[in-house]
Parts: structure tokens; sequence; C-alpha cells
């Protein structure tokens, strides 16, 4: 009977946060249809059809990546060419992935670890950071359910669809997507200061890396690599945070 009753209480646990991570994701699912939609109508000039850009959408979530591969395509880049650019372009999912893997609760099965390597995006990564406490996977799978198809959708009907919106149109959704992120980093910035201040040290060195005129030759995948280590470690120094692991294990 208690293993029943503890069962249940399991399967409810995940039941809730799987909901949260939808609900999470709903917002960042409208901001990827309105850029993936910009996505596919690049994808068909470069001579794509709509279901080879779908598909490429539902198997690589990266938005830079994804240019970046049209990009070598359209200019007809070689593989290796094209796996290179690749790899430099999403280095920065490589910081990412290891932080969430700190973050996850220590009980959970390892293999969860691989269905969460799929999700990993520059905004459904900031909610799942976002969440009090270590992280349930069924949170982060709630997320990518519901982000997922905005951006895969979005692409194919950019491919089938777009030509026919007006070029102010394409330049409004194209701006989506950085309001949306906006909206996921500005909460938590408000409740703790030095949230804040790391978003602002982190935009003003970004800033000045687009405008120094040799940090502005570096690859935008490097940039953010070389930001989140600098910013982030420079940080962790100064405002080191006390290990609560047993609290919230």
């Amino acid at each position: 009977m208690e293993m029943k009753e503890t069962e249940k209480k399991i399967k409810g646990e995940r039941r809730s946060c799987f909901f949260r991570g939808m609900k999470a994701g709903i917002p960042i699912g409208m901001g990827y249809f309105a850029v993936s939609f910009t996505l596919g109508i690049a994808a068909r000039k470069a001579g794509m059809t709509w279901y080879q850009s779908g598909f490429m959408s539902a198997s690589m979530l990266a938005s830079a990546g994804q240019f970046a591969g049209i990009h070598a395509i359209a200019s007809g880049a070689g593989y290796w060419e094209m796996v290179v650019t690749e790899i430099v372009v999403n280095l920065r999912y490589l910081l990412m992935s290891s932080a969430l893997s700190q973050k996850v609760r220590r009980d959970r099965p390892f293999f969860h670890r691989f269905f969460m390597a799929y999700g990993v995006t520059d905004e459904i990564f900031a909610v799942s950071m976002g969440v009090e406490g270590k992280l349930e996977p069924w949170y982060m799978y709630g997320a990518i359910v519901t982000a997922m198809p905005g951006w895969v959708t979005g692409t194919v009907l950019g491919v089938l669809l777009g030509m026919v919106l007006p070029a102010r149109a394409m330049s409004a959704m194209g701006v989506a997507l950085y309001g949306m992120f906006l909206a996921i980093v500005v909460p938590p910035s408000k409740k703790d200061r030095i949230i804040a201040l790391v978003v602002v040290a982190s935009m003003a060195a970004s800033a000045l890396f687009s405008v120094i005129p040799v940090l502005n030759q570096i690859s935008s995948g490097f940039q953010i690599i070389i930001l989140t280590i600098l910013v982030a470690g420079a940080a962790s120094l100064l405002f080191p945070v006390k290990d609560e692991e047993k609290k919230e294990a």
C-alpha cells in the first residue's frame, strides 16, 4: 500500500513539473515561430524544400547554427566545412549542457541527460536554470514539447508562405525572439541584484566585443563562450553561492 502511494506521489510530481515546463515553453514556442519563419525563407532561397527544412529544424534546434548551415549550402561549401562551421557556432551549448548537468537532481537516471540535451537552446536553458532548487528533467521535457513545434512549424510555413509577407512584417518577426528573451531574463533580475549586475555586465561586454576592431572579428559562437567564461567566472569569484545541495536534493 505504501509503495503504491509513493509511486502515485512520484507520478504526481512528474506531472506537475511537466505541465509547469509546458507553461514556460509556450511563449518560447511563439517566439520560435516568428524567428524560424525567417529561417524558412532563407532555406527556400537556398533551394531547400519544406520537408528538408522541417527535418533540419526538428533535428537541430539552433537558430545561429541553422542559418550558418543554410549559408554554407547556398555557397556550395563542402561537407567538412559545414561540419566545422556547425561545431564552432554551436560550441556554447557545451557550456550550457555542463551547467544543466550540475543542476539536475543527482538521484535521476543518467539517460535523462541525453534526452535533455536535445532541447538545450538559449531560451529553454534560461527557464530551466531559473527553476528554484534542483531541476527535474520532466520540467525541461514539458518546455521542449511546447517550444519545439513552434520552431519546426515556423520553418515549414516560412518555406511555403514566407515570400507572400511584406518586408515590414518580416522585420518585426525577426526581433520577436529578443523581446521574449528579455521577458525571461528580467523577472529574476528584479528579484536578485547580483543576477541584474551579471546581466548588465554581460550586455556591456557583448557591446564591447561588437565594436572593438580585433574582438568583433571573432565568430558569435566563440564570443558567447568567451563572455560566458569571463562574466560567469568573475561572478562566481566575487559572489560565491553556498552549497545547498543537501537541502535541495
